[in-house]
């Protein structure tokens, strides 16, 4: 197996030299670090964000040499670190093709590849116009860069109008010191900054600046769209944005030490049954910071240790529903990751001090002092396939005892494949199946009240035993994983209280096929 691979690992390389030629690109020796310091928040869950580190590192000055590197790796999963200095814009920008990416003219296009970093050197790096659209991916860096003027109408048009835009399965994102700027909203061609979309998990937006835009960013395309979540938004500075600071449908949203200026309409946006917690946040000049607006669809919020500064409030009615003026809370939200906020009060001097491109990417030490970032922890290249020690299942599983939770509950998860049901997992019939749209995807059990669940059986089809690889088990309500193995079978952890259980599956072989997704107390 070793000669194969070498004899790949060397194309890739002499795809590169060849790109080298065309100009744009510049091979260096491999690093062991991918980026400054190491991701925070919830980028450090589902088996952390790591990006490119330990992969070949390439020097980029078009966009088109970014899609090159991408290109010209030895699969999707190559690490590879992208290190971009200068401007880049469409007419620098072309799709390239190869086995290891999907590109497209006109975007940065990180679709179905993983573990990459793309950081700006050198005198800085400007995407003048050009968004970078993530889709279908994980363990993705961006640090250092800015992003401007990415219009979705009139010309020229990139990425829908949003400057950095997530969606369709993406996992495990920390976009760090950028300056992600339009020049107005939606009537000037303007779209969203920062959006999240299609079941997006695990990202961290940090000590980065959002400026000048109608939306700053959502997550979640509509009121039906909430299976995305578990995102940590700190030390940022919003300065002039109209709305969505974020706005944000279902799952949970962590702001911290975020510096607020001119939010002209609202805020942060919590509809559709979602969950914020919002501490030590300099709010100022701005007007319904927090709240639930323009629906009837409520979200939930823990407010605490927060600064309003000149702050103004609406009178609540059927469509919207401010938090103030006294900004009580409305649920508790569990954090769990480890974090060292400072006082809202010195928000504003410690942001001004870190946030954004061409900061010397510093941080915050948790004292209200700015330092240069600490060395990041080493840890797996690719987050996708889960803890390193998985508990296998047995493939012919014996219930536990008690009675099939699932049976009477709710179900959801990822696009299905076509002729199958949600309802299959938990109908009580072998005969009846879910499968996902491709080889991985996921399925929720889930039900209206807090329930304990001890243990799960996944029961595959028939005909399709063993197709199941890899797989977590999750608690969707705190983005937690409670168990990972290979295989289906009977899985078993610490009895958990839950409304939502979640199994992913990660990799399998042919198509994979559950006909029942059983769920037990004890």
């Amino acid at each position: 197996m070793r000669q194969p691979v070498t004899r790949r690992l060397q194309a890739a390389l002499a795809t590169l030299a060849l790109a080298a030629a065309a100009g744009g690109i510049v091979l260096t020796a491999p690093e062991a670090s991918a980026a400054a310091g190491s991701a925070t928040g919830y980028a450090t869950q589902n088996g952390g964000t790591t990006g490119g580190a330990g992969g070949q590192t390439v020097r980029a000055t078009t966009g088109t040499a970014i899609h090159t590197a991408l290109c010209g790796r030895a699969s999707a999963a190559t690490p590879i670190v992208i290190e971009v200095e200068g401007t880049i814009n469409h007419g620098n920008t072309s799709k390239v093709s190869g086995g290891s990416c999907n590109t497209a003219d006109g975007v940065i296009e990180l679709k179905q590849i993983s573990n990459v970093t793309i950081v700006g050197v050198g005198g800085g790096a400007v995407f003048d116009q050009i968004g970078i659209h993530i889709r279908e991916s994980s363990n993705i860096i961006v640090q250092n860069v800015t992003v401007k003027n990415v219009k979705k109408s009139g010309s020229p048009t990139s990425n829908g109008g949003d400057a950095i835009g997530m969606e369709s399965g993406v996992r495990n994102v920390w976009v760090d010191h950028t300056t992600l700027e339009a020049s107005g909203g939606e009537s000037e061609g303007y779209d969203g900054l920062f959006d999240m979309k299609a079941d997006t998990r695990y990202v961290t937006l940090s000590y980065s600046i959002l400026r000048n835009s109608g939306r700053g960013g959502l997550v979640g395309s509509s009121e039906s769209d909430v299976s995305n979540g578990f995102v940590t938004y700190h030390h940022n500075l919003y300065e002039n944005i109209d709305s969505r600071a974020p706005l944000l449908r279902g799952g949970v949203g962590h702001m911290f030490n975020n510096h607020y200026v001119r939010l002209n309409s609202s805020g942060i946006n919590s509809r559709a049954g979602a969950r914020a917690k919002v501490e030590n946040n300099y709010f100022e000049d701005s007007k319904d910071v927090l709240g639930t607006f323009y629906t009837d669809a409520a979200g939930y919020w823990q407010a605490d240790g927060n600064t309003l500064d000149n702050v103004t409030w609406s009178s609540p009615g059927k469509d919207n529903n401010p938090a103030g003026p006294d900004m009580k809370s409305t649920t508790t939200v569990s954090i769990p990751y480890a974090y060292s906020p400072d006082a809202a009060g010195c928000v504003p001097d410690v942001v001004s001090r870190t946030a954004g491109a061409g900061k010397g990417l510093k941080v915050s030490d948790g004292n209200c002092t700015a330092q240069p970032p600490t060395e990041p922890t080493p840890g797996p290249t690719d987050p996708t396939p889960g803890p390193t020690d998985p508990t296998p299942g047995p493939t012919d599983p014996t219930p536990p005892s008690g009675a099939n939770l699932s049976i009477g509950a709710g179900s959801d998860g990822s696009s299905k494949a076509s002729g199958t049901s949600f309802g299959h997992l938990r109908d009580g019939d072998l005969n009846t199946y879910w499968s996902p749209a491709g080889s991985t995807g996921h399925a929720s059990i889930k039900w209206d009240s807090a329930t304990a669940v001890s243990s799960v059986v996944i029961r595959e089809a028939a005909g399709s035993a063993g197709s199941i690889g890899a797989w977590r088990l999750l608690d969707a309500d705190a983005g937690a994983v409670l168990a990972s193995g290979d295989g289906a079978g009977t899985i078993s952890f610490p009895r958990t209280t839950l409304r939502k259980i979640t199994f992913e599956i990660v990799s399998s072989t042919g198509s994979p096929r559950i006909a029942e997704y059983e769920t037990y107390a004890g």
